[in-house]
């Protein structure tokens, strides 16, 4: 395919030659300025000294492969847990943990702080102009829909009965297979099929069977989904890379000119708006509001209105908030848990105390008196797992699904702790760091630690969301919260009654695959062994 340059190509190319021959310069000056100062005073290699013109700003481009990590550091060693990275010439990096800032970035001063079209255009093409990637009137109108609808029992119900069916029919049957045959199963990629299966029912009304297509599994892979699923993964690592220098550069030109590593997210996109065109055009061929499903809602309310690419863009945001959070949070409880007997030994004292209850009490796991009720629980006993509930919230602590956040300021601005804010700077909280701080959480801040969400009665007690931002602070706090609640207390609870898991990764903690979520490098690798009966 031959390839011709326009005149708007010749003038991006332009603009974007000054910063490309900038570079050298910079990497020369941060030698020359590094090396003297390493022989006269040793330093750490986090160390936040300022160089000139350059600020602190190159401490940011080392550690960019490792952010979560380094902003632990980065907020330990600052007394208002907020540090300032600026160049000359070029808008600041504020890296905060807190969460007096949090509050007033995210709710305080809201409409101050968008996401901003730095972000929202570097991932665009994935998401388009989707609930979780638009700023004013398109989100509004988005989070209006979905916030009417979340709030529905009706949904609730629905997303119960689906966990259910999907636990029921798919999880436990390839557990019971993996411990029969002593086979070692990524958990990982376990809960990112469930979860996808269980998004795209309860959002969409498709059912795309990856769980029980699984290997060892009779089910025959259904092609379509695990392409869709492979090059949804490509795209979101290819676009976490456009925000690390060189290539938040470089990643606009190479995607105009169709080369490297931008010509295989153009490939990988075709699959993914293909994947979710086909299930708009099939929501369509419906029709009607008469399914459980978001987006036959959606469509019978707003379906005039909406374009193909905006029902596309519905999709796409879904998938995304559906699969990839819920995934990311199951698979750290897991491995925590595996390395805490007395955790999982409460969690299973507490699963069957309700469930002796339940019988005793004539009740039933969602009173359908099918094969379902001994196999998961209501939505009124799931509500009474306050230990279970306590030990994922704390889970999500050490390792939110979500670890950094980011916002762009709209004008000058200044922090509660006294930070300086500019026009056009970009703001970045660290949930994963918050964490790990002392004055928030105490001294065994990086423990896992269930107790700290109980009462002395046993109950569960909430922080305030400045404090724990898992699921956000203020005007965008996640509409999933309940659901992704209910998902995960219906796995674990079933889950944990029959079966114990045992970590295969080694000793040391397994590394952080930073994508749009915190996934775990090298996947979660466990053996699966069948619980006797009235044992923990």
């Amino acid at each position: 395919m031959s390839l011709s340059l326009t005149s708007s190509h010749y003038l991006v190319f332009l603009i974007l030659l000054p910063l490309l021959l900038l570079l050298p310069l910079i990497y020369l000056l941060y030698q020359r300025h590094d090396r003297p100062c390493k022989k006269l005073q040793p330093r750490g290699e986090d160390d936040l000294k300022s160089y000139p013109l350059l600020g602190r700003l190159p401490h940011l481009v080392k550690n960019q492969h490792r952010l979560l990590e380094w902003s632990v550091h980065v907020a330990r060693r600052s007394p208002t847990h907020t540090a300032t990275f600026k160049a000359a010439g070029l808008p600041g990096v504020v890296i905060t943990t807190n969460h007096e800032n949090l509050e007033h970035i995210a709710k305080t001063s809201f409409a101050n702080y968008p996401k901003g079209d730095y972000l929202l255009s570097t991932i665009r093409d994935l998401l388009g102009h989707g609930l979780f990637n638009s700023d004013g009137d398109q989100w509004l109108w988005q989070r209006k829909a979905a916030s009417y609808e979340f709030s529905k029992r009706s949904l609730r119900k629905f997303i119960a009965d689906t966990v259910r069916s999907e636990v029921v029919g798919r999880l436990l049957p390839l557990l019971e297979q993996a411990a029969a045959g002593r086979r070692t199963l990524d958990m990982q990629r376990v809960f990112e099929c469930f979860a996808f299966d269980n998004i795209c029912h309860v959002a969409f009304g498709e059912d795309p069977a990856c769980l029980g297509a699984m290997e060892g599994t009779a089910a025959t892979p259904p092609p379509a989904s695990v392409e869709f699923m492979r090059a949804f993964d490509d795209v979101q690592n290819a676009m976490v890379l456009r925000f690390r220098p060189p290539e938040s550069m470089l990643w606009r030109l190479k995607r105009m000119l169709g080369i490297g590593s931008e010509r295989q997210v153009r490939l990988a996109l075709d699959v993914v708006r293909g994947y979710a065109d086909t299930i708009v055009r099939r929501c369509r061929e419906r029709g009607g509001s008469s399914r459980g499903d978001f987006l036959a809602h959606l469509v019978a309310a707003r379906g005039d209105d909406l374009s193909q690419e905006s029902l596309r863009d519905v999709v796409t945001n879904f998938l995304l908030a559906g699969r990839d959070t819920t995934s990311s949070a199951l698979t750290w409880f897991f491995w925590l848990v595996s390395g805490r007997p007395d955790v999982e030994d409460k969690i299973v004292r507490e699963v069957r105390a309700l469930r002796s209850s339940s019988i005793h009490g004539g009740g039933g796991g969602g009173g359908t008196g099918t094969a379902t009720t001994t196999a998961t629980f209501s939505l009124d006993e799931l509500r009474e797992m306050h230990y279970i509930h306590a030990a994922i919230t704390e889970s999500m602590r050490l390792y939110p699904p979500v670890g950094m956040g980011m916002h762009c300021s709209k004008r000058d601005d200044r922090l509660p702790d006294g930070t300086f804010v500019g026009k056009g700077w970009v703001v970045n909280h660290s949930m994963y760091a918050m964490a790990r701080l002392e004055s928030l959480w105490g001294e065994d801040c990086e423990e896992f630690r269930p107790e700290r969400w109980l009462r002395e009665d046993g109950t569960f007690q909430p922080e305030s969301p400045a404090k724990y931002p898992v699921f956000h602070v203020g005007p965008r706090m996640c509409l999933g919260k309940e659901m992704a609640y209910i998902q995960m207390k219906s796995i674990v609870s079933s889950v944990f009654e029959r079966f114990s898991f045992r970590f295969l990764g080694g000793e040391e903690r397994p590394g952080l695959d930073l994508s749009f979520t915190l996934r775990m490098k090298g996947g979660l690798p466990m053996q699966v062994t069948k619980r006797p009966a009235g044992t923990s």
